[in-house]
């Protein structure tokens, strides 16, 4: 290897580090956030864990949402941070704020008024769907809130901007903790709110963030400025290039979330038992793979930015990095869910049976996390880094629609099998993806350049 491979290397690996570092400290303290209601809700009752999961489902929907945009923007964001055209990047902010706000007052009118309805999906357990609702209630105010922080932050992210967004959950993170032992727990001679406390607490923290966002937009972010003015930005030209990658990549994460909340449904009217065992074995994948998708969403960025450069060779060559790094680190995650699986049955207040619906979860999700890690890098950082948006959206309805949920709900509700054999079945998508993943990578057909 000459001395320019090796400096070249250098500078990759080193780049690389700058910016999954932040950024899987930022998945871990969103994890942190969902691992506080969860294992202070824990040690409330197993209906209030199963409650306060099952409702998350709907801010679940409306941030994949929020999550399509970003990405799609991104797809157009990182290249033309390649191309350091700044104005662009801001008016393509304003355009996907605009829109973001425009989806996050819907998700808040239809919670307020069907919270009963929208809980009925997940659970036809009236205890559950009870604290769900009153749940519902509050944290519907956050949404909003949700969609300004995350637009931002996001696309701040694919132009290499990422401490803020560690900053500002971090700071999130230790008022929800705070909180939540205070409102939940009834600390300091106030009533025990228990659901109700977690929603509170997470409502201030949500706040919290947007005011540290911003600070930073208007006084510290002089690179990428956000104007008031953009959300209204007219470009017939760009719009379409953003619809043209946004939407597809949108349409993309509501099917695969709208089917992970199937699954949730699916497991919802298996019971609160199945339920808070799923509860706690999803937080531990999150947790497990917060250095994997860090890696997926650096790939992104900097695959995007080499092509936006017009150095194609060189964006291929970071793939294949990237690519054996997540396998690495989906290793890594697997035996991670799988130590924390002892840990989490000795310190959770759980029946026997949830216990062990925990253990067979728990396996399932460690090889389950190999999958999700090799094929999140590729969908996700490869191939939209490189404007290949359809794909994606062709995988989900085949592996996820077409094959682990239709084969699901055969398998709960016509065949009635037991519980462990319903849940191998529908954590099976991320395994079958992986051959359609490798071939599409080997085609090429990824590496496209997008900008103007």
């Amino acid at each position: 290897m000459s001395s320019n491979d090796r400096e070249e290397k250098k500078s990759f690996y080193k780049l690389v580090f700058s910016l999954v570092l932040p950024m899987a400290l930022q998945n871990l303290i969103n994890v942190g956030v969902s691992s506080a209601d969860v294992i202070m809700l824990g040690k409330v009752s197993e209906t209030a864990l199963s409650a306060c999961s099952l409702a998350g489902q709907v801010q679940f929907i409306m941030t994949l949402i929020f999550f399509g945009l970003t990405s799609g923007a991104a797809v157009l964001t990182a290249q033309y941070w390649g191309k350091k055209d700044i104005r662009t990047i801001e008016k393509i902010l304003g355009i996907t704020m605009r829109i973001a706000l425009c989806v996050s007052i819907l998700f808040t009118v239809v919670v307020m008024i069907f919270p009963v309805p929208i809980m009925k999906i997940f659970s036809g357990e009236e205890e559950v769907i009870q604290q769900g609702v009153s749940y519902l209630r509050i944290i519907a105010f956050s949404y909003l809130l949700v969609s300004v922080t995350m637009i931002y932050l996001n696309i701040m992210r694919s132009v290499e901007r990422v401490i803020i967004s560690t900053v500002v959950y971090l700071v999130s993170l230790i008022i929800n903790v705070i909180l939540n032992s205070i409102f939940i727990f009834g600390m300091f001679g106030m009533e025990p709110m228990g659901i109700r406390g977690a929603a509170l607490a997470t409502l201030i923290a949500r706040i919290s963030e947007l005011v540290i966002v911003v600070i930073y937009a208007n006084f510290k972010n002089h690179v990428v400025r956000f104007r008031f003015k953009d959300l209204f930005v007219k470009d017939k030209l760009l719009t379409k290039d953003f619809l043209t990658y946004s939407i597809p990549v949108m349409v993309n994460e509501l099917i695969w979330g709208a089917g992970t909340s199937v699954n949730a449904a699916i497991i919802g009217h298996l019971g609160k038992t199945v339920v808070a065992a799923n509860s706690v074995t999803q937080v531990t994948r999150q947790l497990a793979m917060v250095i994997a998708f860090g890696v997926a969403n650096a790939t992104a960025i900097i695959i995007g930015k080499a092509i936006g450069e017009n150095k194609e060779e060189l964006a291929k060559l970071y793939a294949k990095r990237f690519i054996r790094m997540t396998i690495l680190l989906g290793f890594v995650g697997a035996f991670v869910i799988l130590g924390v699986s002892q840990i989490a049955k000795a310190n959770l207040t759980l029946s026997g049976e949830a216990k062990s619906y925990l253990s067979i979860m728990m396996f399932v999700m460690s090889y389950f996390a190999i999958g999700q890690a090799y094929n999140t890098t590729m969908v996700v950082g490869v191939f939209r880094a490189g404007g290949d948006i359809h794909f994606g959206v062709i995988l989900d309805v085949v592996t996820l629609w077409g094959c682990s949920i239709l084969l699901g709900v055969i398998a709960a509700f016509v065949l009635k099998l037991p519980v462990p054999v319903v849940y191998v079945i529908l954590m099976s998508d991320e395994i079958i993806k992986i051959p359609l993943t490798t071939w599409r990578y080997r085609s090429m057909k990824w590496v496209r350049n997008v900008t103007r």
